[in-house]
């Protein structure tokens, strides 16, 4: 296994990038890597700025000869998302993530590896400490992109100076965004009763695990499982046919990731613990053939644990079931107006199970705003059928395309040069900070772009090493080929 990425091309962003996966950053705690770009811009005599949210901003001013040219701003998030494989022990809060080389490719062992957003920003460090030519450069560098771009909602006028942004957080090299979904995330609430235990029941574990999971944006289209769904096809059915009492009912971790585990702990009539594990088989069987495509790996078992003293009561566990079946989960609606594009989706990205309720947190997405609300009044009307109610919270528009914009025109013409092709023009089905950096500072000029990044917000993110020089050599020649004021 080979360790050394710092000695990857180009090394300047390298070394910055195995820093960066040295620090713990998950979301919420960015401190360390926050600590890092400040002793950065010290070291390097680079003007620095933190603002009250957190979000930090760096500024350089032109070299000899590019004084007259728009000033750009780099931008990307310091925080990554913290998933792991259930094998995998792991602390984010304390662990460095452990990158390595693998073929083509740079991964992590058994965790996320944080390129995203992590390449981008070793990417705006690196051309602080390279570049020599140059107009007016900053960076902005975000906290809580990941679980609710808290950053960029605290983000006030007067800290950018910039002409235009330079988004540096897409993930597929060759590519330049100029649109996104908005969001939104709705958290449900369903309250349950909670009955003693009785005796003659034996309890048990039922995980269901393997899946690949993913980000719930970008890969929502490959129709990967959502491991929540399958947990309460086969609840309903335990429930029904076997009198089978549920105590908890928990999958997912964070909004944004397609959940790809989950456990239900259940208390089974002695008399039916042969049939409860026959239709723990069968139903096995049956998710693995549906998700055969997508799944390869998916596993459904249940295991003998500890009894606890108490369970849902049946009337609490048959809402709360019905409800993890009926709310809207994948693609809702295909856009019309770019091929291949999806316009709408849901992802139930997390169910957790406390004493009194069940709590369900879901994030619509869409291009279109008004079908947006429309996913999250259904997921709401969910909700109040299962005697129970929804909040929406952190709310952020989509990103309009401009054809129009000169940068977009710039930078194709500059990646013809480059590269001897035409790089693809996109809108992409997942949350950007453009849009709401855009909703302050009305008049930037903004693309997003990046490196070839495969399965983030999973354990099996890589990043593609090829793509990564492509990348930084392009966003050099596009700083330097800034337009003119």
């Amino acid at each position: 296994m080979d360790k050394n990425i710092a000695g990857l091309e180009p090394k300047t962003l390298w070394k910055h990038f195995a820093a960066l996966c040295s620090i713990p950053h998950p979301s919420k705690h960015e401190e360390g890597v926050r600590n890092y770009i400040v002793n950065f811009a010290k070291e390097h005599g680079i003007e620095c700025h933190v603002d009250s949210i957190g979000n930090v901003v760096l500024r350089k001013g032109a070299t000899p000869g590019y004084e007259n040219r728009k000033g750009i701003v780099m931008q990307g998030h310091m925080d990554m998302v913290p998933q792991k494989n259930n094998d995998k022990t792991f602390d984010f809060l304390k662990d460095a993530i452990q990158p390595y080389i693998d073929g083509e490719w740079v991964t992590a062992d058994g965790t996320t590896l944080g390129a995203d957003n992590g390449i981008g920003g070793a990417a705006a460090l690196a051309v602080f400490e390279d570049l020599k030519e140059h107009g007016p450069i900053e960076a902005l560098f975000t906290v809580d992109e990941e679980t609710g771009m808290t950053g960029v909602f605290e983000l006030q006028k007067g800290l950018l100076e910039g002409d235009i942004l330079l988004n540096l957080d897409s993930e597929s090299e060759g590519e330049l965004y100029v649109g996104c979904a908005g969001g939104v995330d709705v958290i449900s609430h369903i309250p349950v009763s909670r009955e003693k235990a009785a005796g003659g029941y034996r309890w048990y574990e039922v995980k269901i695990s393997g899946m690949k999971g993913g980000h719930s944006g970008m890969e929502i289209i490959l129709q990967r499982g959502n491991a929540n769904k399958p947990m309460a096809r086969f609840l309903r059915k335990a429930v029904a046919e076997l009198g089978v009492k549920l105590a908890s009912i928990d999958g997912g971790d964070v909004r944004n990731a397609i959940p790809r585990e989950g456990v239900a702990v259940v208390a089974v009539p002695e008399s039916g613990c042969g049939r409860f594990e026959e239709l723990v088989s069968k139903c096995g069987k049956v998710f693995a053939s549906e998700l055969a495509a997508t799944e390869p790996e998916l596993t459904f078992t249940a295991s003998v644990c500890d009894g606890r003293n108490d369970y849902m009561t049946d009337e609490s566990a048959k809402r709360v079931i019905a409800a993890v079946i009926a709310s809207p989960n994948g693609v809702v609606r295909m856009s019309d107006a770019m091929e291949g594009l999806v316009e709408t989706s849901c992802n139930l990205g997390v169910v957790k199970t406390s004493d009194s309720e069940v709590q369900f947190i879901s994030l619509p997405r869409s291009s279109v705003d008004s079908a947006k609300e429309a996913v999250a009044d259904q997921i709401a009307a969910v909700a109040e059928l299962a005697g129970g109610s929804a909040e929406l919270a952190g709310g952020y528009p989509g990103w309009n395309p401009n054809m129009n914009s000169p940068i977009l025109h710039t930078m194709k013409e500059l990646y013809r040069k480059l590269y001897g092709k035409e790089p693809e023009v996109k809108a992409i089905h997942a949350g950007l900070e453009c849009a709401i950096i855009g909703s302050v500072y009305e008049n930037l000029d903004m693309i997003s772009f990046g490196p070839t990044i495969r399965f983030p917000h999973s354990p099996d993110e890589k990043v593609e090493i090829a793509s990564v020089g492509k990348f930084y050599r392009f966003l050099e020649e596009t700083i330097k080929a800034a337009p003119e004021k």
